[in-house]
């Protein structure tokens, strides 16, 4: 089955930067569109980036310029790069694959806790 395992969540200062990574089992992942979506608690979960398997990325507004997502085809994993990190940032962040036809996620990682703090 499909597993998607989150890590490098943390508590991290204002300003300061953080990486998450998602390692993937269970799917080809060379040929698997991958997403990080945030949630608060209370609130929906929304996407924060994507990376297609052609490397082509989408943000959140509220990200550009500060987060870059990335993909390793030979380690079947995704990297979500956060610099600059703001009080709003702080969320658990969600790995997920998503599909080719509407971009919807499909399959979930157990997220990984992003405190930040003043």
């Amino acid at each position: 089955q499909v597993q998607l395992v989150e890590s490098g969540g943390g508590l991290v200062q204002a300003g300061g930067s953080l990486r998450l990574s998602c390692a993937a089992s269970g799917i080809i992942f060379k040929i698997s569109n991958m997403a990080w979506y945030r949630q608060d608690p209370g609130q929906q979960r929304e996407l924060v980036a994507r990376i297609n398997t052609e490397y082509a990325t989408t943000y959140a507004d509220s990200v550009k310029g500060r987060f870059i997502i990335s993909r390793d085809n030979a380690k079947d994993t995704v990297y979500l790069q956060m610099n600059s990190l703001k009080l709003e940032d702080t969320a658990t962040y969600y790995c997920a694959t998503v599909r080719t036809v509407g971009f919807s996620p499909r399959d979930w990682g157990q997220g990984t806790q992003v405190t930040v703090s003043s």
